[in-house]
Parts: structure tokens; sequence; C-alpha cells
């Protein structure tokens, strides 16, 4: 499979080189230095690009791709709010943009943990719930996407809930999200449910890049000859 990495920070490096220790050609590179020049053309040349940047240009990097007729598989959190426009140009035009928060699958199968789990304690009020997520300082957008998509699960089958809030909630419509910025940490996602006398504590901790590198890479391979809007949920046939 011939791939081109749209953004070659950490996550772009760490892509490569899982991409080629499972057989696969990059045949372009693209990044700050030389993402105005790159055409259609150029992107063309490949079955599949990997897009990871960040918020204020991922929605025109995977519209070039689109021109490109050229699937995308993008990993970049904290631009959603025009997702439903690319869903509709897949749903309509026949493209392909594979899209999550978070590519890692134990990331994803805790997804569906939290969406028990709130499940279960939707009978049970008393508790009150609040997620936690902790990130490197480099990280830009907060809340992350993962702690975004946890409090949608959540808020999805509540009765009480009706959005989230960052940082700070004395609404009890509102479930609060604490986004954290220290040192070095990959990625810590924590679901508190708390009364006076106990404490319900999920928790799942990313322990490297490789796990989201592989997981975007199995996205790719999974997206280069599908057409649509495509989730973890489509790969993991959760």
């Amino acid at each position: 499979m011939k791939i081109v990495i749209i953004g070659y920070g950490k996550m772009g490096k760490e892509i490569e080189k899982i991409a080629r220790s499972r057989g696969h050609e990059i045949v372009l590179i693209v990044d700050e230095l030389n993402s105005d020049s790159v055409s259609a053309s150029d992107l063309s040349k490949a079955d599949v690009a990997i897009e990871f940047t960040n918020p204020e240009v991922a929605y025109s990097n995977i519209l070039k791709c689109f021109q490109a007729e050229l699937p995308v598989v993008s990993g970049t959190t904290g631009w959603t709010q025009r997702i439903h426009e690319l869903k509709h140009i897949c749903e309509t035009e026949g493209k392909t943009l594979f899209y999550a928060p978070n590519f890692s699958i134990g990331v994803n199968l805790f997804f569906k943990l939290n969406t028990i789990l709130a499940k279960l304690m939707k009978p049970h009020p008393e508790f009150s719930v609040q997620i936690t997520e902790t990130h490197h300082t480099q990280k830009k957008d907060a809340p992350s996407g993962t702690a975004i998509k946890l409090a949608d699960d959540i808020i999805a089958v509540s009765d009480t809930l009706d959005k989230w809030q960052l940082n700070t909630s004395k609404n009890e419509s509102e479930l609060q999200i604490n986004a954290v910025r220290e040192g070095e940490v990959f990625g810590i996602h924590t679901i508190d449910y708390e009364t006076d006398t106990d404490l319900i504590q999920i928790s799942h901790k990313l322990k490297s890049r490789e796990s989201l590198a592989v997981g975007a890479v199995i996205a790719a391979e999974f997206a280069q000859n599908k057409y649509g809007f495509l989730t973890m949920d489509d790969l993991l046939k959760f």
C-alpha cells in the first residue's frame, strides 16, 4: 500500500515507522514546509492518506485529499464541529474518510466499557459523574477528543445530563471534564462515579504513541478500498 503522511510531528514519525514495518511504502510526507506546494496530482500517487496535524488545517487537508480521490484517515482532534460537512460529502460524492478521536484499540474497548457502565449507572442518580483527562503540555486542544467522546456517550444514555463543561461545573445537568496538561503524558482518561460513601472508577492509560500509530495504519489498510464515513466501530465490528 502506498501512503501519504500528512503531518510529520511525533505521531507522523511513529506512523511512518509502523507503516514501513508492515511492508507499506511512504510515497509523500506533507509538513508545514511543503504543504502549500503539494497538489492533488501529488496526492493521487498514493492509495491512502493518514492525517495527524492540528485543528486549524485538518478540514482543508481532508478536502484536498477528497479532490485527489484519495481515502483519508484522520486522527486530528479539536475541529469536529465541521465533521458533519465531511460526512455529507462522503455520503453524496462517494469520498472516504475514516475518522477517530483515538486510534488505540485499548481506548476503543474503553469507549465500550464506558457506555456499558453509564447504562448500569442510569438508575442510580445519586452518583455524580466526572471525567479527568491528562495529556502532555504540547497538546493544543482541551478537552481531548477522547474525553469528549466519553462524555457524549455518557450523556446519550443519561436522564439528567444534557451537555459537558470544561474544568468547572456546578450545574447538575452538566458533565464536568477536567483537563490537565503536564510533562510528557501520552494520555490518561478516568471516569469517576461518586457518592459520599462510594467511588466507582474506570481508567485507561496510553503507554506509548505506538498504540495510536498501529491503529491508524490498520485503519488505513481497512479504508483503502471502501467508501463513506468510517469509524473504529466499523473496523472493530462493534
